[in-house]
């Protein structure tokens, strides 16, 4: 570039000064892992983040990987720092490394720039953080500390923001420092719902919230196409798909339920029928069929008022969940509605999960004479018949969620979803498992959020693939037992034990024992 007058350089500072753009494209220089230390040629879509970085002062960036994103940006941090006096900026992420990353390249843009434009040299220069003559300065922070809480911001970079947790706190402790004007910017590949980025880009895109939101898949680069695709997605996963490349909340992120599975169950939702109830949340979707069978289960609040009370209606011969409530009604009404719903479905199974306050809407059950109830063998997930329930030392009424039984109904319930053996229509169900993820290693409701429809949903399955099983099975064995001796009409008397036709033993007790049972069961044989 040939040597500019001093009339020439004060017209380009100007011009800089003014446009973020021209400053970067013309006098920026970036490292380039193949072509070394170039200008930086932004693209369109670059161009179109820089001016809404200057028009709106809270942007957020739903993003595929790979696109430029944090270089633009460290390039805008470096005008604002440049052209503006006395600009505190911080960049924030999970792993301190990651937030200083960011920093180190706006140093190394400002340090590769041609010297008369730097109008302000660097004064303090530590690795992660420095200043500039001109007041402006920069630095990183992990989340884990307090670093921007008690000063002033001109800009907050949330880097990777959809991994952060708890940023939800964060943001209200962060947000004051940004009132006299301050700016932000959140870019982050999505990593499920329910998280503050996902809740920030819905309500951005619904107009609910400050932020200006942008979406930038993979193809939006120019150089990107179909065959480009093929190639990097030949060994990723669909959710890596979705989290890397498609910006796609619903099939990103650590759900215990594979993506496909959530996204078949949404594609099965409707509205219901009827909205019922005293409170109008017991949703249903068909009326109860005389020649059908039903299983309810029960989830119970703890009752500290952080959850909701649910159930769950099975129709057992499609299995298709047809009914379904959510609410926080006392245990007296809760059980009082228990007894109701499961005498209109025919004496359906009433599975209640038997926490501390589930044993209150248990024992109301028992006040109410509910005839079949599920029974348990304590500290095991075993079914037991309720007539031998109620007469067995070593049982308990209701169902026990605990340590051992949680993965295992989990484990059901994903079998069931990811198979398509049970059909759910409710919105409010399908929400659930879009939050309900691995923590740690154990499935749980995302922080925020409630799993008491999936966990009710979890019962529901594992009743039916266990106990109901089982209890078929034994009922057919019983009811074979019981035809052959109906049909035979041969009578030998001997009194030869073990021989046909022996009067001496109980055959005839055990015959009339065995019509008792199946006549009692008759409605989970086919």
């Amino acid at each position: 570039m040939p040597r500019l007058t001093k009339k020439q350089i004060l017209k380009e500072v100007v011009k800089c000064g003014k446009d973020p753009s021209y400053f970067l494209k013309n006098y920026a220089r970036i490292s380039h892992p193949m072509h070394g230390l170039m200008l930086f040629k932004t693209y369109d879509y670059q161009d179109v983040l820089l001016n809404d970085f200057n028009d709106y002062r809270f942007n957020i960036i739903n993003k595929g990987r790979q696109l430029g994103i944090s270089t633009i940006t460290a390039g805008y941090i470096v005008w604002m720092m440049l052209f503006h006096r006395d600009k505190a900026i911080l960049v924030m992420a999970t792993k301190f490394e990651t937030a200083g990353n960011l920093v180190r390249k706006v140093k190394n843009i400002m340090k590769n720039l041609p010297d008369w434009i730097r109008i302000a040299s660097i004064t303090t220069d530590n690795r992660t953080s420095f200043e500039l003559s001109n007041g402006s300065s920069i630095k990183a922070a992990s989340t884990s500390g307090d670093a921007g809480r008690s000063e002033a911001l001109s800009l907050l970079v949330l880097d990777e923001a959809a991994h952060i947790e708890g940023l939800d706190d964060l943001w209200t402790g962060l947000y004051p420092t940004l009132s006299t004007g301050g700016r932000c910017i959140a870019i982050s590949t999505p990593n499920g719902v329910g998280n503050w980025f996902h809740k920030t880009c819905v309500g951005a895109e619904s107009n609910d919230n400050n932020f200006n939101l942008t979406t930038l898949m993979w193809d939006v680069h120019p150089e990107r196409d179909e065959e480009w695709f093929k190639k990097e997605t030949k060994n990723m996963s669909r959710r890596q798909i979705a989290q890397e490349l498609e910006c796609n909340f619903n099939t990103s992120g650590e759900t215990v339920i594979d993506p496909a599975g959530i996204e078949w169950m949404m594609s099965l939702v409707k509205e219901p029928k009827h909205r019922t109830g005293f409170d109008r949340n017991f949703w249903i979707w068909e009326e109860h069929d005389p020649s059908c069978n039903y299983l309810i289960a029960a989830d119970v609040a703890r009752g500290d008022g952080a959850d909701s009370s649910t159930f769950h209606i099975l129709k057992l011969e499609t299995m298709e969940i047809i009914g379904e409530y959510q609410g926080k009604p006392t245990p007296d009404l809760y059980a009082n509605m228990l007894n109701q719903v499961g005498r209109e479905f025919g004496n359906a199974m009433m599975v209640v999960e038997n926490n501390s306050i589930g044993y209150t809407v248990i024992d109301k059950l028992i006040e109410y004479d509910y005839p079949n109830l599920y029974w348990s063998v304590k500290s095991t997930h075993q079914y037991i018949d309720q007539h031998l329930g109620e007469h067995q030392t070593g049982t308990i009424a209701g169902f026990s969620t605990t340590s051992k039984t949680r993965p295992l109904i989990v484990a059901k319930l994903e079998e069931f979803i990811r198979n398509k053996l049970i059909k759910t229509y409710s919105s409010r169900l399908t929400n659930e498992f879009r939050t309900f993820i691995w923590n740690n290693g154990k499935p749980q409701a995302m922080r925020g959020y409630n799993d008491d429809l999936v966990m009710a949903l979890a019962i529901c399955c594992w009743v039916r693939d266990t106990a109901i099983q089982s209890n078929s099975r034994d009922l057919n064995y019983q009811k074979a037992f019981v035809d052959s001796i109906m049909t035979s009409r041969t009578v030998l008397n001997t009194q030869i034990r073990g021989q046909i036709g022996y009067t001496g033993d109980d055959t005839v007790s055990k015959m009339s024992e065995a019509q008792k049972l199946y006549s009692q069961h008759m409605w989970i044989i086919k």
